[in-house]
């Protein structure tokens, strides 16, 4: 729970740092963005030249289709796995950086500051004018997704708050995306695709966790009392949306230039992809002895996702919703699916 406050504390105070100035704080925040961006493009990049070498081994006859199709799945996996570790450590440093922020060490100098935009202003002004007019001029431009939010689970249309905490599930996600612009000379309609690493966590109630029994997952009660119980999935997922940008073109020397993500905008789409990992995580005391476990496996979780999302916010910050169609589990008699409503921030 500590970390998911500090990880939402996060987004409220990027959103005042553009507000109020405070260009120290999220000059680092950005840092450490374009940091995940770059981990997560280099092991997309090897991962294709992994799968491109596996083709050529198919396309010669060196392995069959099935050989193929389960060495592409276990590539995707590890690949995944070395994503989370290094993302871990640059999410490490984000909890840091706002801790030092509640902490008041991240001081702004606003007089410094000021005289920076002054001289911006009298000695660089044409040259931000042609920074924008080169900006415009892109159809297609990229950004760091970082979102997170509340957890929970759905059954015949009815929020499953009794079986999991409403306040202690929660997700988490990361990526990057493409924003291109569909129309030449109009600035509403854009395509937004990426690549997203999707963390989706929930606690059951009760003192409760979950236990395969043959094809069924079900929550049993625990013997000891549990201070912890809490039931994870990561996935690899390709997210695309249609998005609706109300950002009005600017006018400079006679030229129309398009902006994007400066002002009211909403997206309408959807994710697919496949499950990289699945595990339980089990904290619990037992004659003042504290013990941690973690469970991993494939709890009969279904191997792929596929879900409807939508947002919509203002400029980088965004309201986010996201609801997987197919149930998490694969063949529960009761089937019960991911719905998760959070905060989401597009940074250019």
């Amino acid at each position: 729970m500590r970390n998911f406050t500090i990880h939402l504390l996060l987004f409220f105070l990027l959103l005042v740092s553009k507000v109020v100035g405070q260009e120290t704080f999220e000059s680092e925040a950005k840092r450490i963005a374009n940091k995940i961006e770059k981990i997560t493009k280099e092991e997309k990049e090897t991962l294709k030249q992994e799968v491109e070498a596996v083709n050529v081994q198919l396309s010669e006859g060196k392995i069959t289709q099935e050989q193929a199709d389960k060495r592409k799945k276990e590539l995707a996996e590890a690949r995944a796995v070395i994503i989370e570790e290094k993302v871990t450590l640059a999410q490490n440093e984000l909890n840091e950086l706002v801790q030092k922020k509640v902490d008041g060490k991240i001081k702004d100098d606003s007089l410094k500051r000021k005289h920076s935009i002054v001289i911006r202003w009298n000695k660089d002004q044409d040259k931000n004018k042609r920074k924008d007019s080169i900006r415009g001029e892109k159809r297609t431009t990229s950004q760091f997704v970082f979102a997170m939010g509340l957890n929970n689970m759905l059954a015949d249309g009815k929020l499953q708050d009794s079986n999991y905490r409403f306040m202690g599930s929660h997700f988490y996600e990361w990526g990057f995306t493409y924003n291109s612009r569909l129309m030449k000379n109009d600035n509403l309609l854009h395509a937004k695709y990426g690549l997203s690493l999707m963390y989706n966590n929930i606690r059951p109630t009760n003192n409760r966790s979950f236990v395969v029994n043959g094809n069924q997952t079900n929550l049993e009660d625990n013997d000891v009392h549990m201070t912890e119980s809490r039931f994870r999935n990561v996935y690899l997922v390709l997210p695309a949306h249609l998005e609706f940008d109300f950002t009005r073109p600017k006018e400079s020397n006679g030229k129309t230039y398009f902006r994007t993500h400066k002002s009211f905008r909403f997206g309408i789409g959807g994710y697919a992809g496949i499950n990289v990992k699945s595990k339980q995580i089990l904290k619990f005391e037992e004659e003042d002895l504290k013990y941690k476990t973690t469970i991993k496996g494939d709890y009969n979780v279904n191997n792929f996702i596929y879900g409807l999302s939508s947002y919509i916010g203002y400029r980088d910050l965004s309201l986010y919703f996201k609801y997987d169609l197919n149930p998490l589990f694969q063949d529960n008699s009761v089937k019960e699916n991911n719905i998760s409503l959070g905060l989401r921030l597009d940074l250019n």
